[in-house]
């Protein structure tokens, strides 16, 4: 800790710029999209070559058959829009498969946590709806990358060693693709998986095949993933191979071709907020993204504009706002298309003046849902009893390996907008090297989305066949006076919808710019139920960077949080891109980890 304010404070500059901008996780991504821009594609050309590339140079955080909310706004429309790649649960995963099966939850890991594979498909939506170029186009990056290698970094080496035995021992054709020689590969040596470019590659030979225009060359794409070899290979390997999970026992996955087959990537308008001169826009309430406008519904009663960001006060403020909207999240939310979610009022003036009541002067160690007749269902008490903490979790990110190899997956994202004034933002997600067997004709493996459902009958988040989890994955767009402004997100499960209103409120509150607003000191509430298995929570306990000045600390202690100092550059991997009205493009990207950069000009 320090005794010093950290005050205003970057680590690098905001980008700044009038052609185009582009901030991700990594590196090659950025420059990935940036290239595109060159060659003359626009922000969602650039948007999808640089999610296919996250996927090959972060696997440990992301995957094909993962999963995917993007949000948008198009020059010159009317209104944004939100392309859902969040993939229903299959057919056959119901709540009884799984309690004759002896689980009281989804396993994190595995096959049996496999919902439809969202991310190949939204992203392919977004390019036939607004983008300019072919598939081949947005894919050859990542097939350059998957076959002739990039540098590995660190934190997938890390993650590979921390599962390298249960590759060894049970997910051998993981240990195939991700212990080469039989070894860790070590950071910064080139890494390869064929496998996956030979996928991507010819899902481009069936487009092109199938002849016709870019339209039709993305659909038949679009048909090769669905219904055509990839949805065979992924029936084939449910239906033969029973996988070793995190329950320490071995089941088989029930998605099937069919699954696969009957649905498709949507689009949807975005739920919003006004907050000032800003309206602030997410997606549904089947994603948690709606808990970042709650919170500022709630806080706005308070006076920011005169509270230090680094201060007591204001922290104080914010995170009892987070713990009252994430109590909401556990009651009320669920996939709208099937069960009743009360999201006008959660974001009404009048339910959010009354529950702002609530926030005192000390720290609440409750959790404390509000109640609307006729919505929601009771917290399950069980999910705040620390005592159901199973060996190896963690309370921050997405944890998915536990008592077979402690690690946990995340998250990846990526904001792009470009000179004509698209904009983009994206949180692909799932589908981590660590979270299921690589299937070996594909590359890559399941995702573990379904175990986010509940195995109690009438919650709104409980487990049904073609309802969507309650995905974290919570990317965001604002606007400001009325026109697309600021694009924005970050990794971190559970967090991210606590980093994402530290870092608006920062920038909105304290007039820091967005590099600032990245680098300053941040924190995270470990409060509520965790949405990963084992589905832990801390009630009260606060996580904060030790960057955070003594006395701030000794105060929020002072008013009754747990307090728990963590290490310095620890929270959040936030990157963001926003554009002024005369056209000036800024963009930035997080420090922490040195993986995340922006590049504009």
């Amino acid at each position: 800790m320090s005794n010093i304010n950290p005050g205003r404070f970057t680590t690098r500059p905001e980008i700044q710029g009038t052609f185009g901008v582009v901030a991700t996780t990594h590196w090659i991504a950025t420059a990935v999209g940036m290239s595109i821009l060159e060659r003359g594609g626009n922000a969602f050309d650039a948007g999808c070559a640089a999610a296919f590339t996250l996927q090959v140079v972060e696997p440990h955080l992301n995957g094909p058959a993962g999963d995917a909310p993007l949000i948008l706004h198009a020059a010159g429309a009317e209104a944004a829009e939100v392309v859902c790649g969040q993939g229903p649960a299959p057919a056959g995963l119901t709540i009884a498969h799984c309690r004759s099966l002896g689980l009281d939850l989804i396993p994190g890991t595995g096959q049996l946590a496999a919902c439809v594979p969202g991310t190949f498909d939204a992203l392919m939506l977004m390019l036939e709806r607004h983008g300019t170029l072919p598939v081949r186009d947005v894919l050859a990056p990542a097939i350059h990358y998957a076959r002739h290698g990039h540098p590995i970094v660190e934190r997938t080496s890390a993650t590979i060693a921390t599962v390298a035995d249960l590759f060894r021992d049970h997910w051998t054709t993981s240990a195939a693709v991700y212990l080469p020689g039989g070894d860790v590969p070590l950071p910064g040596t080139l890494f390869r998986n064929p496998a996956l470019a030979d996928t991507y590659e010819r899902i481009c030979r069936e487009a092109e095949a199938a002849g016709g225009g870019r339209e039709a060359q993305i659909a038949a794409a679009r048909r090769a993933w669905r219904e055509g070899f990839v949805a065979d290979a992924i029936d084939r390997w449910c239906r033969d191979d029973a996988v070793m999970d995190v329950s320490g026992r071995a089941h088989h996955g029930v998605l099937t071709g069919q699954d696969m087959a009957g649905w498709s990537a949507t689009v949807e308008a975005p739920v919003g907020l006004d907050y000032g001169r800003y309206r602030v826009l997410k997606a549904g309430f089947w994603s948690q993204g709606p808990v970042a406008l709650q919170q500022l519904a709630l806080l706005k009663g308070f006076d920011l504009d005169r509270l230090d960001p680094a201060g007591p006060d204001f922290i104080h403020l914010v995170v009892e706002a987070s713990k009252l909207a994430f109590a909401d999240r556990e009651a009320f939310y669920g996939d709208p298309d099937h069960v009743p979610v009360p999201g006008d009022v959660l974001l009404s003036e009048a339910y959010n003046a009354e529950r702002r009541a609530l926030i005192g002067e000390s720290a609440s160690a409750e959790l404390r849902p509000g109640t609307i007749p006729g919505f929601g269902a009771a917290v399950d008490a069980r999910a705040t009893d620390e005592g159901r903490v199973a060996v190896g979790a963690s309370g921050a990110g997405e944890p998915t390996v536990g008592r077979l190899g402690t690690t946990r997956g995340d998250t990846v994202h990526f904001d792009v907008i470009d000179r004509h004034g698209n904009m983009v933002a994206a949180t692909p997600s799932g589908g981590w090297l660590q979270s299921s067997p690589v299937i070996p004709s594909l590359g890559f493996g399941l995702g573990t989305r379904a175990q986010m459902f509940w195995l109690e009958e009438g919650r709104p988040s409980s487990l049904a066949p073609g309802r969507r989890p309650r995905t974290t994955l919570s990317p965001t767009l604002a606007l400001r006076d009325g026109k697309p402004f600021l694009a924005w997100g970050t990794p971190g499960g559970d967090q991210q919808d606590q980093w994402i209103p530290q870092f608006f409120l920062r920038h909105v509150h304290a007039g820091m710019n967005l590099q600032e607003a990245i680098d300053a000191p941040a924190w995270h509430s470990e409060h509520f139920p965790s949405s990963f298995w084992p589905r832990k929570s801390r009630p009260n306990r606060l996580v904060v960077e030790s960057r955070l000045p003594d006395s701030t600390v000794a105060e929020l202690r002072r008013r009754g949080h747990a307090v728990e100092v963590g290490d310095a550059w620890s929270e959040g991997r936030l990157v963001a891109a926003s554009r002024d009205p005369d056209g000036l493009l800024r963009a930035a990207a997080n420090p922490r980890g040195m993986q995340g950069y922006a590049a504009g000009r």
